[in-house]
């Protein structure tokens, strides 16, 4: 498909600059929702490059998700006359903000924990009720398992 110079270029710098670009599957869409420019220009220019390996395409809900490869930044760099400092957004780190770090053993915020429970497991499990004696069953207690009656399994004589 031909599509103007001047709008390949502008689709070129939209995606040079943010490193992914979204385009619904409607070809007959006056206008791209971020780029002043044909919907099915963006979407056929972004076909080309995916031809060629330079993007790295993505459909789920009606709509293409595109996202450079490394081959794509060095040739949209060269055709854009881009030097080397400048990289898509997607390749720059964000700074972290600041936030409080969680000390040890603290779970997630708004976790379920058992009641009587201080976020360690091992003392929620061993936990008595002050008399030295412990919940759960007796040391003499032997559970007898038997097989057979009536489910097709065990011994038959």
């Amino acid at each position: 498909m031909l599509i103007p110079k001047k709008n390949r270029k502008n689709i070129y710098e939209s995606l040079f600059k943010e490193g992914v670009l979204v385009a619904k599957k409607d070809f007959n869409a006056p206008k791209h929702t971020d780029i002043d420019v044909p919907n099915l220009h963006v979407i056929k220019a972004c076909q080309s490059l995916n031809s060629k390996g330079y993007v790295k395409t993505q459909f789920s809900w009606q709509y293409y998700y595109y996202s450079l490869t490394d081959k794509g930044i060095e040739y949209l760099r060269e055709y854009l006359h881009l030097p080397q400092e400048i990289v898509p957004a997607t390749f720059k780190k964000q700074a972290r903000p600041a936030g409080r770090t969680r000390p040890e053993g603290e779970g997630r915020e708004g976790a379920y924990r058992p009641p009587g429970s201080r976020g360690d497991r091992g003392e929620y499990r061993r936990r008595d009720d002050g008399e030295g004696k412990k919940e759960g069953t007796s040391g003499d207690f032997k559970p007898e398992f038997r097989t057979g009656y009536g489910r097709g399994g065990g011994r038959r004589e």
